[in-house]
């Protein structure tokens, strides 16, 4: 049963009994009402929701990013993935309690508001639509290599502007045919994945010989052992391997649009850390078998190179068209998952109010736009730094992640505290929590760290401390101030 708040500003809401209740914030005041504003419509069905959240994070980190990620600490980089695999569960699992509480749109840049601070809440709102914009560009840059496999001889940035024309025009229809071409395009992945796995187990266990290199397991410590850059090279990884996940998140922006959030999400959040897991560590595993890790470079995807070493006939054309599809389906998303936070960070008013304008098929149109315009400007970067473009904007895009799912972690861990001083009970609840949280909270700290030796990653610190500086000033100057009053949340128990 729903008790929403969401119309009138008084200090009076309703509980799921009847009973009117008083709530108050920390300054004293109670919490003001969700303004009224143009609803989204709920027609996201829960395969929607699963591929949504699929086609975020199995993208350019796993199809691009791995061959970084693979140079910087040989095959045992599968311990970073599975080490990073566990932290998304834990972050997945308290977004997903949060969701199932509040199925809002915004989602954590709501649960932020409420239970940390509204000043928290725009600053993770703004650094999230940031992260998907830089991963966005990073996807964009994928396209461009990707497409130069067929026409070496066209200049990369027409492929990346047309991918931004392609995906925001997908963006504008309603979200149900938005939900089911991301569905169609994230099966793509997942069957090939899928497909890949089984096809290299075949050739692992029967031992089957494939232009000139024998797979098997003995291609993990062939060449220069299991972990050739030791210990320092895991840990170095770390950085990519995060970005990698970056974007599971979005799983909560569904909640808003979800048709039955109280059954979509927690199935949704329960399945699909542990198949993007089982997808990262298994294929880059069977990869490592089947091809030497050392001969595994930066250009293109490592999987189209792995399969072109191979000889495959014309393995290399197909899996390059998955690739390309890949990109494209993560682009899809981050269009959605940006788009959704604006529209959540305007009803808090912490955006602009045309940023609630819905179009006559429920879009937001304006975040759509302001996302594509931002794409256009990223897309000078390619002229600027075509060749570490992807790794600044990667690492750029870990920061924001950790500094989201930081988020995500305090504000789950302060609405479970207020419900425990309540006595209220959770429907969804993190496994043994609190310990959970402080590990991952733990994690994130030492992602920050590493971001310090790399120079990309300085890049990044500095930009992203540059980007929080900005946003204080203008939380200060331009938020009104009824955006500074912490909001209240429609409730499901």
């Amino acid at each position: 049963m729903a008790c929403t708040h969401a119309v009138h500003p008084s200090p009076i809401s309703r509980n799921t009994t009847g009973r009117t209740m008083t709530t108050h914030t920390a300054s004293g005041r109670p919490p003001r009402r969700e303004p009224h504003a143009p609803e989204l419509e709920r027609r996201l069905q829960p395969r929607h929701i699963r591929f949504i959240a699929l086609g975020s994070a199995i993208g350019t980190g796993l199809f691009y990013g791995s061959a970084e990620t693979i140079q910087t600490a040989g095959p045992a980089v599968l311990l970073a993935y599975l080490a990073a695999g566990c932290v998304v569960f834990i972050v997945m699992r308290a977004l997903g309690e949060m969701a199932v509480r509040h199925p809002v749109a915004g989602s954590f840049a709501r649960y932020a508001d409420r239970y940390l601070s509204p000043r928290v809440a725009f600053l993770t709102g703004w650094t999230f639509v940031f992260e998907m914009i830089v991963v966005a560009i990073a996807d964009m840059t994928a396209v461009g290599h990707y497409m130069g496999m067929w026409f070496p001889d066209t200049p990369g940035w027409l492929w990346m502007l047309a991918a931004m024309l392609l995906v925001g025009g997908l963006n504008l229809l309603r979200v149900s045919v938005f939900g089911e071409l991301e569905f169609w395009f994230s099966l793509i992945k997942v069957v090939t994945i899928i497909a890949m796995i089984v096809g290299g187990l075949y050739l692992i266990v029967f031992g089957i010989s494939i232009g000139g290199y024998e797979p098997g397991v003995h291609n993990l410590v062939d060449h220069g052992g299991f972990a050739p850059f030791g210990v320092w090279g895991i840990i170095m990884s770390l950085g990519i391997v995060v970005f990698s996940f970056g974007g599971i998140e979005t799983l909560g922006m569904t909640a808003g649009e979800a048709d039955a959030p109280a059954k979509a999400i927690p199935k949704a959040v329960n399945s699909v850390p542990v198949r993007v897991l089982i997808f990262y560590v298994l294929s880059i595993g069977v990869m490592l078998c089947l091809f030497p890790w050392d001969r595994i470079g930066s250009e293109g995807s490592p999987f189209v190179q792995v399969f072109a070493g191979l000889g495959l006939p014309a393995a290399e054309h197909l899996i390059n068209a998955v690739v390309l599809t890949a990109a494209l389906s993560a682009m899809n998303s981050i269009f959605y998952a940006a788009a959704r936070t604006m529209f959540g960070l305007a009803e808090q008013g912490h955006a602009p109010a045309s940023f609630t304008h819905v179009s006559r098929f429920g879009v937001p149109s304006w975040p759509v736009s302001v996302i594509a315009a931002c794409l256009l400007a990223g897309l000078g970067l390619y002229f600027w730094i075509p060749d570490q473009l992807f790794l600044v904007v990667a690492s750029i895009a870990t920061f924001a992640t950790v500094l989201t799912w930081t988020v995500i972690l305090l504000s789950h861990h302060r609405m479970r505290r207020s419900m425990r001083a309540s006595g209220e009970r959770t429907a969804f609840p993190l496994p043994w929590w609190p310990v959970p949280t402080y590990i991952a909270l733990a994690f994130m700290g030492a992602v920050v760290v590493i971001l310090g030796f790399s120079a990309s990653g300085r890049t990044a610190l500095v930009v992203g401390a540059v980007w929080l500086v900005l946003l204080l000033i203008a939380y200060r100057l331009w938020v009104p101030a009824a955006g500074h009053e912490r909001i209240e949340l429609e409730t499901r128990r």
